[in-house]
């Protein structure tokens, strides 16, 4: 691995760790005083929000770690952790993350291009994650992990999202400023799944 690649794996990896541990830290108390949850009263007293709220940033947080050390060829060489944190991930995907994606998607408000943008990345994310699930139950390892790298790609949007919402909100004209918010929610996985299919086939293949 070059130094350029592992420099980025150290800052994916920072991020990543950084978004989840503070998003226990924020959320564990399952208080609602927090800013991004006071805009949304309405959807909270519907009932509905915030079991599928908990559902998505726990879940998400949790499949972001698992899914990460997936590319650690020691991990992928350890065939029962290889298979654990696959399962573990994939559970929480289909289970927990993504059907809170989809309820929260309903109460965006936003734009009908930014609530389009979510509900196709959520459904990507399902479809590649329930198929990455099924060919490796069919032995087909290499399609297995294409999926699996596009599947993460989409979960990785949750680092990239916040990135971006800095990123505008520090150089820019903040994430209220005309489009800046639909730009924002495409950006943060359509780049991401491509930059995947640009990755060389399963470099891992050999270590098992």
């Amino acid at each position: 691995m070059s130094i350029t690649a592992r420099l980025l794996r150290y800052f994916a990896f920072f991020w990543i760790v950084v978004l989840s541990l503070g998003t226990f830290a924020q959320y564990l108390n399952f208080k609602q005083d927090t800013v991004f949850l006071s805009f949304k009263q309405a959807a909270i007293e519907t009932g509905w929000y915030m079991p599928a709220f908990y559902c998505h940033i726990f879940g998400s947080s949790i499949i972001l770690l698992a899914g990460f050390f997936q590319f650690s060829k020691k991990v992928y060489s350890n065939r029962p952790l290889h298979r654990a944190l696959g399962k573990l991930y994939v559970f929480g995907v289909l289970f927990f993350a993504a059907p809170g994606a989809y309820v929260m998607t309903l109460f965006i408000n936003r734009g009908k291009g930014v609530f389009a943008s979510f509900l196709i990345q959520n459904t990507l994310w399902v479809a590649f994650t329930l198929s990455a699930f099924l060919l490796v139950k069919n032995g087909k390892i290499d399609e297995h992990v294409k999926m699996m790298r596009r599947s993460y790609a989409l979960a990785f949007a949750a680092v990239t999202l916040r990135f971006y919402i800095w990123l505008f909100t520090v150089l820019g004209n903040g994430v209220n400023f005309e489009n800046n918010y639909l730009i924002i929610a495409f950006l943060s996985w359509v780049p991401n799944l491509l930059l995947v299919e640009l990755i060389p086939p399963n470099p891992l293949k050999g270590e098992r």
